[in-house]
């Protein structure tokens, strides 16, 4: 074989990861508490980045050709050096506000502050304050410490003597002031000890229920008859025990602030309908918007070639592309949930029996966009509509091969709906399940039955009967 070197001309494609495009990608996937801090963050390196105050302009009914930032759907490879910025400036400097008055017409607003209950060591803590407990508050502010988030105690007795040098006798008697604290049931080692704290909660309750506790595995396994032999009692005496521990709360101390935050849940799509049309709007309110800082101007307009010059072009490209991303996020927002609901509009109308399959796919070829856009769309997101808020992901419902083509979710619901209804001394088996779904064009198998069954939280037929 010759070995030599040689110089051939190819033609071959490739695809470039722009920053801009990346950046593009990036503020798709954000949510819209996700997508406020981006822009904050943003705001605080770019200085040409200014936000607008929608609120002191007098003329809101703008339309979206209003702001050259905008997209209009077609050229989508111009770039911000393609927009009129003259006119850009000028449409800006007529929506400048005044100069902030603190103290012309503003009122406090409490909207944006959330009262902090009290955690459950604060809440005991405060408890052995007050009733000034004649016992060493070293000792029980250690027991307190060491509880978790549930109420239980996280160290043995022994443990707890040896870190503070106490006797056993003296730790037991300081656990026990904890056990007698509000709520029932803190402070304690097990389950069965806890449920235990919270017998006094149950009026006039069955002698046997204390020695019950003990069989708390077997009540779990559904092993009626077993308990009901150990105690000498009936199946339905068992069954009337276990409704009355079902009353009392395993983990007393989840009902207190705990150490985590607490995340509420911002729709990015808000679906209303008005005068039997659905309308949708993109949730948008907590995002600022974006202008350019109208202090730049003159260093943007000196012909010069000067590095203040240099900086400013860098940075108002970014921000062109970080408005135009923006609003490219919108668009595709209202594309894609726009042909979700014409998809599952009966769902909206009717209840979750009539959701129908859809994939990304189905969306994607509808909008005209990769299925990787339609699921950076969709990531994390969630849609508020007149039943309620779901994630995106919910309405693409895999669905299986019955005549209707209902999605999985409206099987769920038709099972749990039969089981409801079921005879609670005679419980149908998984089989029997499945020819009931069988009948009603839901053709399914007994192991797919048993499994959205536990994927619903519903137990099997010996747990179901009731004696």
């Amino acid at each position: 074989m010759r070995i030599g070197y040689g110089l051939n001309l190819e033609q071959t494609q490739k695809l470039i990861m722009t920053p801009e495009l990346r950046q593009a990608i990036a503020v798709l996937q954000l949510s819209a508490l996700e997508l406020s801090g981006y822009v904050e963050q943003q705001m605080l390196e770019n200085p040409l980045l200014d936000v607008i105050d929608d609120s002191a302009d007098k003329s809101a009914d703008h339309t979206q050709e209003d702001s050259p930032a905008q997209e209009k759907n077609e050229g989508a490879e111009e770039g911000p050096w393609d927009m009129n910025w003259e006119e850009y400036f000028q449409h800006q400097e007529e929506r400048i506000s005044k100069e902030y008055d603190p103290d012309a017409g503003q009122s406090t607003r409490f909207e944006p502050f959330l009262a902090a209950g009290p955690s459950l060591q604060e809440h005991l803590l405060e408890q052995i304050h007050i009733q000034k407990v004649p016992m060493s508050q070293k000792l029980l502010e250690y027991i307190v410490g060491n509880l978790d988030d549930n109420g239980y105690l996280t160290l043995s007795l022994e443990e707890i003597g040896k870190q503070l040098q106490l006797p056993l006798e003296e730790v037991e008697k300081g656990l026990a002031v904890i056990q007698g604290l509000d709520p029932l049931g803190v402070g304690a080692r097990s389950l069965e000890e806890c449920l235990l704290l919270q017998l006094p909660l149950l009026a006039d309750y069955p002698p046997e229920l204390p020695e019950f506790l003990k069989y708390l595995e077997d009540l779990a396994a559904g092993r009626l008859q077993r308990i009901a032999a150990q105690l000498k009692i009936t199946p339905s005496q068992v069954q009337d025990m276990a409704d009355l521990i079902r009353t009392l709360d395993p983990k007393p101390g989840r009902s207190f602030a705990g150490t985590g935050e607490v995340r509420y849940i911002v729709p990015d799509v808000v679906v209303e309908e008005v005068e039997g049309e659905y309308i949708i709007l993109v949730n948008d309110v907590t995002v600022p918007r974006l202008g350019i800082n109208q202090v730049y101007r003159k260093a943007l307009s000196q012909n010069n070639e000067s590095e203040i010059r240099k900086f400013v072009e860098q940075k108002l490209n970014a921000a062109a592309w970080l408005i135009r991303s923006i609003e490219q996020r919108r668009l595709t927002l209202y594309k894609v949930a726009d042909a979700i609901i014409r998809r599952q509009e009966e769902f909206l109308r009717r209840g979750i029996r009539c959701l129908k399959p859809l994939n990304l796919k189905d969306i994607a070829e509808e909008i005209g966009v990769h299925e990787s856009t339609v699921s950076r769309a969709t990531a994390n997101k969630y849609i508020q509509t007149p039943r309620g808020i779901f994630e995106f992901k919910f309405f693409f419902a895999t669905g299986l091969g019955s005549e209707q083509g209902m999605a999985t979710e409206g099987i769920k619901q038709a099972l749990k709906e039969i089981i409801a209804a079921e005879d609670p001394k005679s419980p149908y088996s998984d089989q029997k399940l499945s020819e009931i779904l069988k009948e009603k064009n839901m053709e399914i198998s007994r192991r797919t039955v048993a499994k959205y069954r536990d994927e619903l939280g519903i137990p099997s037929t010996a747990l179901r009967k009731r004696y």
